[in-house]
């Protein structure tokens, strides 16, 4: 009796007529295929955190890898969309894990994130600092405690104080 083989599995033994790797081969073109969509994603999560998109990217994208090396197109059907909803709670637990984890240095509810973001944005646009706490409907005093608790964040390991490269 063959041993049942899933495509993208890392395993010891592998079946009759696979050759070894090629099943991680299926895993990197099914990466690859769907980076756009982790992209998609962690702009979404980038836009509403304030996190760099290009680190929230590197995250759906190890959720990505994640998925296809358990995805088993043999049970499902074998389609593109598929795997994206097969793959999109590995994407979205991989970045809402960091955040949750790494993302701030003290408990900032979410509430506050989200209007510390609306917030920045509308200072981007060009709208006057005094202006923000009226626009988003809040006190200036909860505005700037917001403002205190979002600027702490985690710095990345190859940065110090003064901005330095180490």
């Amino acid at each position: 009796m063959p041993l049942a083989v899933r495509p993208c599995q890392t395993r010891q033994r592998v079946a009759p007529g696979v050759t070894p790797g090629s099943d991680l081969r299926v895993c990197d073109a099914l990466v690859v295929e769907h980076l756009p969509f982790a992209a998609k994603v962690a702009a979404n999560f980038a836009r509403r955190t304030g996190h760099p998109r290009e680190d929230l990217e590197q995250l759906a994208a190890i959720g990505l890898i994640k998925a296809s090396r358990r995805y088993d197109d043999k049970r499902i059907n074998n389609s593109k969309s598929n795997f994206i909803a097969y793959a999109r709670p590995f994407v979205n637990g991989e970045i809402t894990h960091y955040l949750r984890d790494k993302g701030f240095l003290i408990t900032v509810p979410g509430r506050w994130r989200e209007l510390h973001v609306r917030g920045q944005k509308l200072i981007r646009e060009g709208t006057r600092a005094e202006k923000i706490p009226d626009l988003l409907g809040i006190t200036p005093i909860r505005w700037a405690e917001i403002v205190e608790a979002c600027a702490v964040r985690v710095v990345a390991m190859n940065q110090i104080a003064d901005g330095e490269e180490l």
